[in-house]
């Protein structure tokens, strides 16, 4: 009999509590599903039912207390054409506007001569300025909670065409190619998130 086989079984580890919590829950898509879709649609509706405009702006700058990645966390990986899957896109664009707000400006002021109409949609200040660009995005996802949610999200979806044209115009290379074409993409995501929340079947 080999050694191996003189050796007592192996009993199972048994964790304390704190222990089992460091090692996670078990993993529950449905449960992620559901809290994604709840805790979105309950910002939204916490926004448009206080009608205060402090609570307002505490949801547009909610990044900035929570992280990002606290909602990525709960939205990201939902569908782009759902409410948080759109909750989670107007935030990363507000997000990359007040991080990099020069090339936001620059990319979006070469894009006007392309997309005039959706210039005249996003409602940018002329001439467009990283101050005024930022106030911009903040204004749009303000609409979120105390304006036209459907409104909102056109407007959005014009700025990211303006960018996406300018970034193709003045940024050469693959790269910036590729992300010219996600901006278009979000465009059309966000537009057509518009058209569900005025059917009522955006959730």
């Amino acid at each position: 009999m080999s050694d191996s086989e003189h050796r007592s079984p192996r009993r199972p580890a048994f964790f304390s509590p704190s222990a089992l919590e460091a090692h996670g829950g078990a993993y529950d898509p449905t449960e992620q599903i559901h809290v994604a879709h709840e805790t979105a649609m309950a910002l939204v509706h916490a926004g448009r039912a206080a009608a205060d405009p402090a609570v307002t702006e505490r949801l547009v700058a909610i990044v900035d207390e929570i992280g990002l990645s606290t909602l990525a966390e709960l939205w990201s990986q939902r569908p782009a054409r759902s409410l948080p899957g759109t909750l989670w896109r107007l935030y990363v664009l507000r997000e990359w506007v007040r991080r990099a707000a020069a090339d936001a400006t620059r990319e979006y002021a070469a894009g006007i001569r392309f997309t005039g109409p959706n210039h005249a949609v996003a409602g940018a200040s002329e001439p467009p300025d990283p101050d005024g660009i930022s106030r911009l995005v903040d204004e749009i996802l303000r609409g979120v909670f105390s304006g036209d949610l459907a409104v909102a999200l056109e407007r959005a979806a014009a700025f990211c065409r303006v960018v996406s044209a300018g970034r193709a115009d003045i940024s050469p290379g693959s790269t910036s190619a590729e992300h010219a074409a996600n901006l278009l993409g979000m465009a059309e995501d966000l537009t057509a998130s518009a058209r569900l929340w005025r059917a009522g079947a955006l959730d």
